[in-house]
């Protein structure tokens, strides 16, 4: 099932549907406080009970704005007020801006509108990313495939703002086992991997444009999530296990002129796949061979483990992964991955693709952001008597 959810009128009681008898909230509702039909609405769900936090610092946003437009000034007191009433137009500030309502945690936010807050919001990008390049990227659409490293990935973009619109694609809910690298609660076991991102996007961002794909990607479902000509995607990251999944997105990535990001979540390996640039690249840099995703579908266990290795080369891994191989389904679970290395894979995906959007010089290929060789070790003589090693 694809859910696909975007701004405009929404009923704040909205949820996704879910197995019987649960409901899952999705995004937030965004009441424009101009508005009387939406100050109807406000009304009603302040009265019902439902909000749990009214949070309200739109003011101090107003200041932090006014600073921005004018960082030449030094407001402060009258000058700053009679700055912030000319933002406003002398409004009153209950009715300025947006009120964001998140039923899933009950908090009801008083934001600025859209595109003053966002300017507020990657103010101190500014001379890394300039306002330009911020309005491009945030045109930009970017897939995500697998929200386990994925999910940090997809953070750190909307957190840099790399993109205004996201389609992300899992079909597993979050496992204890999952809080040793994602940024999540107890409260939040059980949920869909994609709700999880979601929600935790749209609280970096309410204005944000997020679609969902609760099974993953399929056959009968990968094709829409690459798009329509007017609605595709401008990369890809790739952050799934499944070797078809790997297989079938790079394919549609090659055909419709999309580049793929993946980090391997092993040694800092970030791989860059230009398929915007390079329309006949061979898959995985052809690491995978002739063989297409109908034929990886095909793949027995063992087969498909070797096709795993093969395009993640294996004789590149680190020590403790390789260590680790031939003990998984054994002493291991499976594969061993670190919070570390998880974070690091979101930044190294977030800054390649930002280059890639605003058109840098990025090439193909395989990266490595090895810490452990970029950071020296030191000889173990020379480390004291009884010091933590």
């Amino acid at each position: 099932m694809i859910n696909s959810f975007r701004e405009g009128p929404v009923d704040p009681q909205y949820s996704l549907p879910m197995p019987p008898g649960q409901e899952v909230s999705v995004r937030p509702t965004l009441l424009r406080a101009a508005e009387e039909d939406d100050r109807t609405v406000l009304d009603a769900l302040l009265a019902s009970g439902c909000v749990r936090e009214r949070h309200d610092r739109i003011d101090e946003q107003l200041a932090e704005l006014a600073r921005c437009l004018r960082p030449h000034d030094a407001l402060a007191g009258r000058r700053l007020e009679g700055a912030v009433a000319e933002l406003t137009g002398g409004a009153e500030l209950g009715r300025y801006g947006t009120w964001a309502w998140y039923p899933w945690s009950g908090r009801l936010v008083h934001v600025l509108p859209r595109e003053e807050f966002r300017r507020v919001r990657t103010d101190r990008n500014r001379g890394k990313i300039t306002a330009g390049e911020q309005q491009r990227l945030q045109a930009r659409r970017i897939g995500v495939i697998g929200l386990s490293v994925g999910n940090s990935a997809a953070l750190t973009c909307a957190m840099e703002g790399v993109a205004g619109s996201f389609r992300l694609a899992d079909f597993d809910n979050l496992g204890l086992s999952n809080l040793n690298r994602l940024r999540a609660g107890v409260h939040d076991l059980g949920l869909p991997k994609t709700v999880l991102c979601a929600r935790q996007m749209y609280e970096i961002d309410p204005y944000l444009d997020i679609e969902l794909w609760h099974e993953g990607l399929t056959e009968g479902t990968i094709d829409a999530f690459f798009g329509a000509a007017d609605h595709e995607l401008d990369l890809v990251i790739e952050e799934c296990d499944t070797p078809w999944v790997k297989t079938a997105a790079r394919e549609h990535a090659r055909r419709h002129g999309v580049p793929v990001l993946m980090d391997a979540n092993d040694r800092g390996l970030l791989d860059v796949e230009r398929f915007d640039l390079e329309p006949d690249r061979p898959l995985f840099h052809g690491r995978g061979g002739e063989l297409t995703a109908e034929d990886v579908r095909g793949l027995g266990p063992a087969d498909a483990l070797a096709y795993l290795l093969r395009i993640c080369d294996e004789s590149r891994l680190s020590p403790a992964m390789k260590g680790a191989l031939g003990r998984i389904g054994h002493t291991l679970s499976s594969w061993p991955q670190l919070a570390s290395g998880v974070m690091l894979g979101g930044a190294l995906v977030t800054d390649t693709a930002r280059r890639i959007l605003l058109g840098e010089p990025v090439a193909s290929g395989r990266y490595y952001v090895d810490l452990e060789e970029l950071i020296g070790t030191i000889d173990a003589e020379l480390v004291p008597a009884g010091a933590a090693r």
